[in-house]
């Protein structure tokens, strides 16, 4: 597994080529429970880079059953020690405000913003962890009680292919 030393507060881990197993809710806040027939899967192609000498980051995803694809781009703060994540996706477009935040000691990276769904104000965390030289993890989760209560709605397993 890759030390924080390694990570460094960056995302110098995720540049290459990967496959996923995308997981998400089928209702979002609906207060449904999380059994398995609440979740579908679909697989997704990921290629990264980094740009800026290492202060950016892009990566490219499709998901080649669900006819859309997205582009997240990462950009780092030195002032702040912080990255801001934008997302886009084919289908709706630019998803506003960015999330920031950073990787704490333990390798696990946070990155959180208030945004609405559906006309409801809520909270929203990026989550990476399980970070290797082979794979990792990414997860979001929505609050709608201001961070009393989360509820994961899409996790990617990630598996590097180069």
């Amino acid at each position: 597994m890759l030390t924080n030393a390694t990570v460094n507060n960056n995302f110098d881990f995720f540049v290459g080529t990967w496959t996923s197993t995308q997981r998400r809710r089928r209702k979002i806040l609906a207060g449904s429970p999380a059994g398995p027939d609440e979740w579908y899967e679909f697989p997704g192609h990921t290629r990264c880079w980094s740009l800026l000498d290492r202060a950016g980051n892009i990566d490219e995803v499709t998901f080649p059953t669900q006819g859309f694809s997205g582009v997240t781009l990462r950009l780092y703060d030195a002032t702040s020690d912080t990255w801001s994540l934008y997302w886009v996706n084919s289908r709706t477009g630019i998803s506003l405000p960015p999330v920031v935040g950073r990787f704490g000691d333990d390798g696990r990276g946070v990155f959180g913003c208030d945004d609405v769904h559906e006309g409801t104000p809520i909270r929203v965390h990026y989550i990476w962890s399980g970070i290797t030289d082979s794979s990792c993890r990414w997860e979001q989760e929505f609050s709608a009680d201001s961070g009393t209560t989360w509820e994961t709605n899409w996790v990617a397993d990630f598996t590097r292919v180069e």
